[in-house]
């Protein structure tokens, strides 16, 4: 375990891993995808238990996923009484729908909840401490995040003549100095993101659908979302290269 203080009041992570990762090409869920001979769930499991910020972990798996839901089981044993509590629930068909699922079964008196991917195994024990800490500090929404250092535009489909010269055209260049990249875990109050859920299960489908994270729920109350330093190891593996990056990190710090 990583030296950390014990958090200030009762903290959970839900660790989402119901995807289905078809972009890495394994035919398994992403979850299950090998990661320097682990799955990825296991490295992910292995940086929210070593935080040492929360008494609980609860992991989203596919629905009927046997395999997951033994893996978290046999996590849950090795640790023992040195880790925090592990519990299993089944995700939805979509991110909220495993975050909602997740969220209610949280013990009774969790006052945060940490949000994190599993495809996002790196992720350095540091990340949870700050965004934990920002949380008891009194901040009712935190997240992650790097700076942009490549340029984004906003583009546009063309029309007519302007087709047969190109797909797309530039409608805006974005100030970079005011983007950022955002990663998990975000941390909420559990009462707000409750709140949050509970609105945005009430969306129409395409709203609902253009959900990507957590915090997008809670910026749609009008609740500030305040930002910490993420990491570079806390990239989300989507694609090949992406897990070959990754592995490329584990061997070089001799995991």
């Amino acid at each position: 375990m990583t030296d950390a203080p014990p958090p200030a009041v009762p903290t959970a992570v839900v660790i989402v891993a119901a995807g289905s990762g078809t972009r890495l090409g394994h035919g398994l869920p992403k979850a299950l995808v090998p990661l320097a001979e682990a799955p990825l769930l296991l490295h992910a499991l292995r940086g929210a238990a070593g935080s040492g910020v929360a008494q609980q972990i609860c992991v989203a798996v596919p629905p009927a996923d046997a395999e997951l839901t033994e893996f978290c089981h046999t996590f849950a044993e090795e640790l023992g009484d040195a880790g925090p509590e592990i519990d299993v629930v089944e995700g939805g068909a979509t991110r909220a729908d495993s975050v909602r699922a997740a969220l209610a079964a949280l013990a009774p008196g969790t006052v945060h909840v940490l949000v994190h991917d599993a495809a996002r195994p790196l992720t350095p024990p540091e990340v949870f401490h700050r965004v934990a800490e920002a949380l008891n500090r009194g901040a009712l929404a935190v997240i992650p995040a790097m700076p942009v250092v490549d340029t984004i535009k906003s583009t546009a489909p063309t029309e007519g003549d302007a087709a047969s010269i190109a797909a797309e055209v530039v409608t805006g260049t974005a100030v970079r100095e005011q983007l950022r990249a955002v990663q998990t875990p975000q941390g909420f109050d559990v009462g707000t993101l409750l709140r949050a859920h509970e609105v945005a299960s009430r969306w129409e489908p395409d709203q609902a659908a253009a959900i990507t994270d957590d915090a997008m729920l809670v910026e749609s109350l009008g609740t500030p979302v305040y930002v910490v330093p993420g990491d570079l190891q806390s990239f989300k593996v989507t694609t090949p290269m992406d897990l070959h990056f990754a592995e490329t990190l584990v061997a070089a710090q001799g995991g």
